[in-house]
């Protein structure tokens, strides 16, 4: 199929822009974006140029943005040149691993062949370096580095998962931590930003919470653990999933609701502080 054309770098860095927080990200994506397009300058005229590994290791707890972030950047990528097509391909250990002999490494090229052209996104890679003797995951790495190798000018690999365990993925071959020399961090998103995420997640789907509400909203996150898995904005969407769910059933009671009334979450469309969203459609 003929791709769409692809979109102006100032365009991509836009959207970049309006993603809630994460502003340590957006200046380590600038980064890569400005030297990219440097070194395209350099290129054109005849000067020389280093050559740049592409491949990243994003680190971070789940739901801190790391999917689409990854999805610009496949995009940005594909603007300046580095990729043809700018897909995303996401994967994790089970779409990578077999637990037969000779299997693994086809499994592999499988995920790699429909990556090429775009990134890939291994999800949880630490996963990749753990278990006994016979488990195949070593090889699964031993064979990402090769395609690494075998299609430097054609496919970007981002590795993601916890910080601490990001480090036994680069340890476990020696070829890793060259392809891999840089490390983007997700923190964890403030009740600030979880409100502000709520707030975006309800005007894209036309409700608006009122005074009441937020409150209710704000004090919820604020009684959320921030422990190891702590889920940020899939927290947040979540969360106003349920209230969209608790506020039908109280809306569906209404005689002829008003504009106002289906679209306004109350606080009693909240969830309690402490108490998780009942209602909700992901993960």
């Amino acid at each position: 199929d003929e791709l769409p054309p692809a979109r102006p770098i100032e365009e991509l860095l836009a959207e970049l822009d309006d993603l809630v927080g994460l502003d340590s990200v957006k200046t380590e994506v600038r980064l890569v974006t400005n030297l990219l397009r440097v070194q395209q300058l350099r290129d054109e005229r005849g000067l020389p140029t280093s050559p740049q590994s592409r491949h990243l290791v994003f680190t971070g707890n789940p739901g801190t943005g790391k999917t689409t972030v990854a999805r610009l950047l496949a995009e940005i990528y594909r603007s300046l040149g580095v990729v043809e097509k700018g897909q995303l391909v996401e994967t994790d250990r089970s779409g990578l691993v077999s637990g037969y002999v000779g299997q693994t490494a086809l499994k592999v090229m499988e995920v790699a062949d429909r990556a090429t052209g775009g990134v890939l996104l291994i999800d949880e890679a630490y996963a990749l370096a753990r278990g006994g003797e016979n488990d195949f995951g070593r090889e699964a790495i031993d064979t990402i580095v090769k395609v690494i190798e075998d299609r430097r000018d054609e496919l970007v690999v981002i590795a993601a998962g916890y910080p601490d365990e990001m480090a036994d993925f680069i340890g476990a071959n020696p070829g890793l931590a060259s392809r891999f020399p840089k490390t983007i961090f997700f923190p964890d998103y403030t009740d600030d930003e979880l409100w502000g995420i709520f707030v975006l997640t309800g005007e894209r789907a036309g409700y608006h919470p009122d005074a009441s509400a937020e409150e209710k909203v704000r004090a919820w996150f604020a009684s959320v653990p921030r422990d190891k898995g702590f889920g940020n904005g899939r927290l947040a969407r979540n969360l106003f999933e349920d209230a969209v769910a608790r506020q039908a059933g109280r809306v569906v009671e209404l005689t002829d609701p008003t504009d106002e009334q289906l679209t306004t979450l109350i606080a009693g469309d909240i969830a309690e502080p402490g108490e998780g969203p009942r209602h909700t459609s992901s993960a």
